[in-house]
């Protein structure tokens, strides 16, 4: 079905369409039986999925990257479709409007989306009201954050501290966005000074508190892997309790789409099937140079069920879809569990 009305749903803009598809699951809210008919038609997925990491027991392997819910106010409704987390932002201390529009492109040959949205959303503050206003939570809620774009580099850290005390409460879990290649010298923040005052200042919060909560970092997929490697020492150091793994890249390398096409959409991360190699690459690196003690949250072009085994299998403990939801419709999650609870089955035996 979803298959035969997407052309159609891509005729419209990105953005506007993903306004319109908010505002119906908003209507499904007040609609009777409707969510719980989502949650019969996508929510059913295999047994055996349930698997704990840093702490936290989730029900299935499969998240929703950030960028889908930027302010924390559809999670439960988009918990429908069979996410055990939703990762919500990226969050600025301060409410932000991002990049100009037209900000957000597809590539259906690639099936790929490239965007500079420059990390639009109104505040952390604004995501903390949501986050009490919709309990009870029916997923796991991981928090993004980052830094308002006109902050200064060498005083990012105050903006990862603010947001980290102001949504610490209401979260299960974080995840520091030191990687978006969509606003400026952001990516600079991966340098490992810059990084590890990041971390003190973070790591002072979580003691400040009795009950702590676990601390991811997202990369780029465009650093080399001597930084990475760098990268990956200094998070094992101070205590980070994961790796997301990966952001999205700069690179245009290997697209199929019109390379006139590609050329007038300018600037973006792009996202979606290109990027799968890569980001694999990226997961059994992590994986094998920490003997698999760090646990790897893989992000990055898995746009089948065949896709989300081979990052599972290459260290990863949890992936997230962005992209692949996107193109592949609300089933996809129930795919992904299906397909992996059958795989895991068959090695049983």
């Amino acid at each position: 079905m979803y298959k035969l009305i997407r052309p159609i749903l891509f005729l419209i803009q990105p953005e506007k369409i993903h306004r319109m598809t908010m505002n119906l699951l908003k209507f499904c809210r007040y609609v009777p039986m409707c969510r719980t008919i989502l949650r019969w038609l996508y929510s059913t997925g295999g047994k055996g999925l349930e698997r704990e990491c840093f702490g936290i027991t989730f029900k299935n392997p499969v998240g929703l990257a950030a960028g889908f819910d930027k302010n924390g106010d559809m999670y439960n409704d988009l918990a429908n479709f069979g996410f055990s987390f939703i990762e919500i932002g990226s969050l600025t201390p301060r409410p932000q409007d991002g990049n100009p529009q037209p900000r957000c492109f597809r590539l259906p040959k690639d099936k790929a989306i490239i965007n500079r949205m420059g990390i639009n959303n109104k505040g952390a503050r604004f995501a903390a009201n949501n986050l009490v206003k919709n309990s009870p939570v029916r997923c796991k809620v991981a928090a993004s954050i980052t830094k308002n774009a006109d902050t200064p580099n060498d005083l990012a850290y105050k903006d990862y501290e603010k947001s980290f005390a102001i949504l610490y409460d209401f979260v299960d879990f974080f995840v520091l966005n030191v990687s978006c290649p969509n606003v400026r010298n952001l990516t600079e923040l991966q340098d490992i000074p810059t990084l590890a005052k990041i971390f003190d200042h973070i790591n002072t919060i979580r003691r400040l508190n009795d009950d702590g909560r676990p601390v991811l970092l997202k990369v780029s997929p465009d650093i080399p892997v001597e930084q990475l490697d760098e990268i990956v020492d200094l998070a094992l150091l101070n205590g980070i309790d994961g790796i997301v793994a990966t952001n999205t890249t700069r690179s245009r390398e290997n697209l199929t789409s019109n390379p006139k096409v590609v050329e007038s959409i300018g600037n973006g991360g792009l996202s979606g099937a290109p990027l799968f190699d890569r980001s694999k690459a990226f997961v059994r690196h992590i994986h094998e140079r920490t003997n698999g003690i760090l646990p790897i949250i893989a992000c990055g072009g898995i746009m089948t069920p065949e896709q989300a085994l081979e990052m599972l299998d290459a260290g990863a403990s949890l992936i997230e879809i962005y992209t692949g939801f996107i193109y592949n419709g609300p089933a996809y999650v129930k795919r992904i569990n299906k397909y992996l609870a059958r795989a895991y089955a068959k090695r049983k035996q």
